[in-house]
């Protein structure tokens, strides 16, 4: 009888594999270690070309110095990966490391390091006086040049990509990819009818059995168990928010019977942080806490912190140009409604964005100047029913302008919207 697993399990299990920094090098391993094997094979049947022979002192000396030298390039990409680190919790944020331990080159540059000292400890054995690993030891070599330029492609793109704007740039990407997935599979499970979310008293309530932040839904799995049951499920929290054990995550109304808790816990995911598979906002909170600590006094760094707010605003203006009633409706397969979820509204966004850094970044000339620019852009662009939330924390830019800035002179150079900070043009 087969063990069935949740898709919560599931999904821990894919998030654990995704940030594990140590499953594909040891996969690149036991590949390096096969590999070998199907090179004496290959050695075996005489199938080297002729200029492919190497004495057994050469042999043993080449392997023996790719073996080292793996051994040294592994230490050397992680003492790189330490600094990585250090720089990312020191003058980022600590929740971009989520997504730093996900890049695939890092793991593509470990499993060929792993599996090239493999390949080569594994042919060591085999060297004898009368018997040498021809085409092993030119395939090693060949191994070792990969290895060389898969290092220096890491080298460049690490060099480049850690710096915050390229940071912003990544972050911002992502996380328009995450809102307009979510946004299609929204438009595409939406109800035939209205689709009116459920009034009165719920039949039952889920209880969280175990607490964490939701890191994802299976809208799927939920959307086939509320049908199963003929009810509907209006989940309570959203997608990022922590839940203590015992918290009611699903409401159930209607139905011709009552679900199984544990079956529809286990269609929730719960983890110890947040993830950016189904909450785009994480983006927008990662891209806020770099440019809130670029402000800070130990940092002292305006200029980073007005390159992030361009990469805020190019998402809040895909963000804003979307509908966000705060609550979906989604049905199933027949049009019925079987799920109601909590969402953010534009609001909830635009908060988000601005209010830290307005609140740190409010004694700073030129992240007022490109706050004003910021939402004199999104009035110009965004349709009118999202103007009074950005008219609202533009009232309170200026109040913040007003307090910091006594002097008349000063505070009308700081009131004014440039999309530079300091330097540019008027955004109007």
């Amino acid at each position: 009888m087969g063990v069935t697993t949740s898709w919560a399990a599931r999904f821990r299990v894919r998030q654990y594999v995704k940030a594990s920094l140590w499953i594909v090098p040891m996969l690149g391993l036991v590949l390096g270690a096969l590999l070998a094997e199907l090179a004496l094979a290959a050695d075996s049947a005489d199938r080297p070309p002729s200029g492919w022979h190497y004495s057994a002192t050469t042999a043993s000396g080449v392997l023996t110095a790719i073996v080292g030298a793996m051994v040294a390039l592994l230490g050397f990409v992680v003492t790189i990966g330490v600094l990585v680190v250090q720089q990312a919790t020191g003058t980022l944020s600590p929740r971009y490391m989520r997504l730093w331990y996900r890049d695939r080159l890092q793991k593509a540059v470990l499993a060929t390091f792993t599996g090239t000292f493999a390949f080569a400890f594994s042919l060591l054995r085999s060297v004898e006086s009368d018997s040498v690993p021809d085409l092993g030891v030119t395939v090693a070599g060949a191994a070792v040049a990969v290895s060389l330029v898969l290092l220096l492609i890491y080298l460049n793109r690490f060099t480049h990509s850690l710096r915050p704007v390229a940071i912003a740039e990544l972050v911002a990407r992502l996380g328009e990819t995450v809102f307009s997935e979510g946004a299609a599979a929204i438009r595409g499970a939406a109800p035939r009818g209205p689709g009116a979310v459920p009034s009165g008293a719920p039949v039952t309530r889920v209880r969280a059995v175990r607490g964490g932040a939701v890191q994802a839904f299976d809208v799927r799995g939920l959307i086939a168990e509320a049908a199963r049951h003929d009810c509907v499920f209006v989940v309570t929290r959203l997608v990022g928010d922590f839940v203590p054990p015992g918290t009611v995550l699903v409401e159930v109304h209607g139905g011709r019977s009552a679900p199984d808790p544990a079956r529809v816990n286990g269609l929730v995911a719960l983890g110890a942080e947040r993830t950016i598979e189904q909450d785009p906002a994480f983006a927008l909170r990662i891209l806020v806490d770099i440019a809130i600590r670029a402000l800070s006094p130990a940092v002292n760094d305006p200029t980073t912190a007005v390159q992030v707010i361009n990469y805020i605003e190019w998402f809040l203006h895909t963000v804003g140009r979307t509908r966000l009633p705060g609550r979906y409706v989604l049905a199933d397969g027949h049009g019925e409604p079987r799920l109601v979820l909590p969402g953010r509204g534009w609001d909830q966004f635009l908060e988000l964005a601005v209010c830290e850094i307005r609140e740190y970044g409010g004694s700073s000339v030129q992240v007022c100047r490109r706050l004003r620019a910021l939402f004199d852009g999104l009035l110009d662009a965004l349709p009118p029913e999202q103007h009074p939330s950005v008219r609202a924390q533009s009232d309170l830019l200026r109040g913040a302008v007003e307090r910091e800035f006594t002097d008349p002179a000063r505070r009308a150079v700081a009131q004014q919207a440039d999309l530079q900070g300091i330097g540019g043009r008027d955004a109007s």
